[in-house]
């Protein structure tokens, strides 16, 4: 069975995005059908054009679909990723994630593994509570909770985080990221083709 992999992710000036392309590269690699797709993007105009990176980005990124409830109904299993904005994932995602209520009263998120990431300013920017509030809300869909744990030994050259890859804005993405990256997307799909 091919496991069909929604990418979801929001990224301001494109840290997310490029983990988020690393994750959909390693899922096609690992036989998935995947659909990347990104929040809509909620902050208005003049803010995004305000910041040079911000616009710069959103204008890069511009031919990626939005993620619809179409594509979460399509899906098997879900990989998430956005940023931490205090402690939390980013409101664009929030929103996004609030317009699921229909696709979750009738069970049609329930029972498919799902998977998150983010990223933050600093090391200690809040990516693991990020993470944890995250899967709360997909505990509350009935989601299948798939973390990295440490299944992989690159975690310890990583960062060290189980529950999901983090990463620290500005950082290389280096070879050992990419292994990070791509163990947690094969453990999904893997889990995924399980369950299915």
């Amino acid at each position: 069975m091919t496991v069909k992999l929604a990418i979801v992710y929001y990224s301001s000036y494109g840290t997310n995005h490029q983990m988020a392309t690393i994750a959909m590269e390693a899922a096609k690699a690992a036989g998935a059908d995947v659909r990347l797709l990104k929040a809509r993007e909620t902050a208005p105009a003049e803010a995004v054009n305000s910041q040079a990176a911000w616009k710069a980005h959103a204008d890069a990124t511009a031919d990626i679909p939005e993620a619809s409830v179409e594509d979460m109904e399509w899906a098997d299993a879900y990989l998430v990723s956005a940023g931490t904005r205090f402690g939390v994932m980013a409101s664009q995602m929030r929103a996004f994630i609030d317009t699921l209520g229909g696709l979750w009263s009738k069970g049609a998120l329930a029972n498919k593994p799902i998977s998150a990431m983010t990223s933050a300013q600093n090391a200690h920017g809040g990516q693991e509570t990020t993470l944890s509030s995250f899967y709360i809300t997909a505990m509350h869909w009935g989601a299948i909770v798939v973390v990295p744990g440490y299944t992989d030994e690159v975690i310890f050259k990583t960062g060290g985080n189980p529950y999901g890859y983090s990463h620290t804005q500005g950082a290389e993405f280096s070879e050992d990221v990419k292994s990070a990256i791509g163990h947690q997307t094969r453990r999904l799909v893997e889990m995924a083709a399980k369950l299915a």
